[in-house]
């Protein structure tokens, strides 16, 4: 878990976004593919919902930084 912060923290902000943009739509992907018919591996979709969610920490925590 620490490296995908890591490596999160190290890319510039338009990656991230990208990255995001990505994540989302693999996710919705995910979700529309589990619908019609069940993925044997379903942790999937929890792993993107939570690489969703470092992103958008990071995203934050730099949008709070540069306010200061």
């Amino acid at each position: 878990m620490k490296q995908k912060r890591e490596e999160y923290k190290e890319l510039p902000d338009g990656d991230l976004k990208e990255r995001l943009d990505a994540e989302k739509s693999l996710l919705n992907q995910l979700e529309i593919n589990h619908t019609i018919t069940p993925l044997d591996n379903s942790s999937s979709i929890r792993e993107k919902r939570r690489n969703i969610a470092r992103i958008k920490t990071e995203l934050r925590a730099r949008e709070l930084k540069k306010e200061q």
